[in-house]
């Protein structure tokens, strides 16, 4: 078994990241891309990757950073400003192809949160991307309904309430733009849920949505990828 730090090249980007394999044999032949919030990759980030692979999945964790993680909003904030995103984006759908090309995966599919989420939606809108479905947790940011109208692969978004980060407004016109594309989409907004509802480690995890989403989107891999 490969180990889990990940360092190389691939289809001309850097690799850069974490690894999680499914025990011996018991591999789906699928595999997932997990992006980081915009902490950096965090080992809250790897552990869903873990969980993926127990699961069955190939889950990779591209380190979006390259090392640097922060403790604090603001450095967090600067972090993020500072990613250029066009890089970004190629090193996930480098990744994409890595895992189809030097590892087998018959499907692959692209989940984020946070920072992750957006760059979900960014990859996805990419022509060529490789990517069979997604699912983004509270991302919105910088991608425009327009250009989210541009994806044709199924997508899922799981979003809260209470987020003042992404008001309910952003999230109906993700939905509406994909719904108007004609793209399969299943979006859902958790009442009663902040930004950053799915980390355990934060103030701001809600037992329930967190649940109820991980159901969902094993049942979403499920459906577009095995």
């Amino acid at each position: 078994m490969a180990p889990p730090v990940v360092r190389g090249e691939h289809a001309g980007a850097l690799l850069d990241g974490y690894l999680a394999q499914p025990a011996e044999g018991a591999s789906n032949g699928a595999g997932l891309i997990v992006i980081q919030e915009w902490w950096g990759l965090t080992p809250d980030i790897r552990e869903v990757a873990e969980r993926y692979a127990a699961e069955g999945y190939l889950a990779y964790c591209p380190d979006l950073y390259h090392g640097e993680v922060a403790d604090e909003p603001d450095e967090a904030r600067k972090h993020a400003l500072m990613l250029d995103r066009e890089s970004a984006v190629a090193e996930i759908l480098a990744a994409v192809r890595w895992l189809r090309e030097e590892h087998g995966a018959r499907s692959v599919g692209v989940t984020g949160f946070c920072l992750g989420g957006s760059l979900t939606l960014e990859a996805m809108t990419r022509p060529g991307s490789g990517i069979d479905a997604g699912h983004a947790y509270y991302g919105g940011g910088q991608l425009a309904a327009e250009h989210v109208a541009t994806i044709s692969a199924p997508v899922a978004g799981s979003y809260g309430s209470l987020d003042e980060s992404i008001p309910a407004e952003q999230v109906d016109a993700i939905r509406a733009a994909l719904e108007g594309a004609g793209t399969e989409n299943d979006i859902v907004l958790y009442d009663g849920a902040r930004h950053a509802f799915f980390n355990p480690t934060r103030e701001a995890y809600h037992a329930e949505a967190a649940a109820d989403s991980w159901r969902r989107s094993l049942a979403w891999w499920r459906r577009h990828l095995l």
